[in-house]
């Protein structure tokens, strides 16, 4: 036999049965001739599939390790065992399904709302967030939050809804717009108040009696916003938006952290208002903020304001005892 053969370093023999079988010096033990000489199997075969396949079934679909295992304990040793086996499980639609690789989707384009070259929430996203208990009176009352965000300087805008209705997100919308600026298009989910608010402005230009009246708030983007929804049961959509609020409630969990009951509309606001101007400090890349050659890192508040400080609280100093104050604004 030739030293470059595969059998070679098994030393073989043929038993009395004409089977070829792997050599060795276990002549005496008390084995079987299985155990002590297992019968040799080519790599690729139709008998060698089917022990592959019955070992593998008996061991309920574990891996290569033990399905090679028991191939060896019923005496039977494959030429390149190890990757034969491999193969055969790779081929075996269950395990495929058991224990396959996670596939991965590739990305879609950037929509063209994100990547257009617009002023500052011209096109943004909105939704809402929430609840949080305020008094008024003896009355405890719930207010939620709407968080408007701009698709792209990814810039927020809170504003507080006193209830889940399409009139108070009409409101809300109302104040963004007016501090903000015309919006072009709304992004959104498709909630009950949202889908709302959208069928009444859409409704309000074919009110207008001047047909030439129409056409020119339409062709000015003046009163006129497009809304684009989300498909229903597809919140991955508005993964963009859906993190920003992630952040608004990381900063206010912080700071009501420690108001308790205490909570009333005008403080809310006013944690509203600071904790986006928290969000819009953050930066928008992280790479080179601990670089030394870099400059300021560009934040969300320099695109709107043109202006890097942050704003700090008012001067004082504040204790403990001040939550208890008479006066609100040291409260907050």
């Amino acid at each position: 036999m030739k030293k470059t053969s595969n059998l070679y370093t098994l030393d073989p023999f043929l038993d009395e049965n004409g089977v070829l079988r792997v050599g060795g010096r276990l002549k005496h033990t008390d084995l079987s001739t299985a155990a002590n000489y297992p019968a040799i199997l080519p790599k690729k075969g139709h008998m060698t599939d089917l022990i592959i396949s019955h070992c593998h079934d008996f061991v309920e679909h574990q891996g290569r390790g033990m399905t090679h295992n028991k191939i060896r304990s019923s005496g039977f040793w494959i030429i390149g065992g190890s990757s034969a086996v491999s193969d055969h499980i790779a081929k075996r639609v269950c395990c495929r399904k058991l224990r396959g690789a996670v596939q991965e989707q590739k990305m879609a384009d950037l929509p063209e709302d994100r990547v257009q070259s617009a002023p500052p929430f011209s096109y943004c996203a909105a939704d809402y967030f929430g609840p949080w208990y305020v008094k008024e009176g003896r009355r405890q009352l719930k207010r939620c939050g709407v968080l408007f965000m701009c698709m792209a300087s990814r810039a927020v805008h809170l504003e507080v809804a006193n209830s889940l209705t399409a009139d108070s997100f009409i409101n809300a919308s109302s104040s963004f717009v007016g501090r903000r600026g015309p919006v072009r298009q709304i992004r959104s989910d498709q909630g009950t108040n949202l889908f709302g608010a959208r069928n009444e402005f859409q409704e309000a230009p074919s009110e207008l009696d001047h047909d030439k009246i129409r056409r020119e708030l339409l062709k000015r983007n003046c009163d006129w916003v497009d809304y684009k929804m989300n498909v229903p049961h597809a919140s991955h959509m508005g993964g963009a938006w859906e993190r920003q609020i992630r952040s608004v409630r990381n900063v206010l969990a912080a700071l009501l952290s420690r108001h308790g009951s205490q909570l009333d509309d005008e403080p809310l606001n006013t944690f509203m208002v600071e904790a986006e101007s928290f969000v819009n400090c953050r930066p928008l890349e992280v790479n080179d903020v601990s670089s030394s050659e870099c400059l300021d890192p560009l934040t969300s508040n320099q695109l709107l304001t043109m202006k890097s400080s942050v704003v700090l609280s008012p001067p004082g100093s504040f204790q403990r005892a001040d939550l208890y104050s008479k006066k609100r604004w040291r409260r907050v």
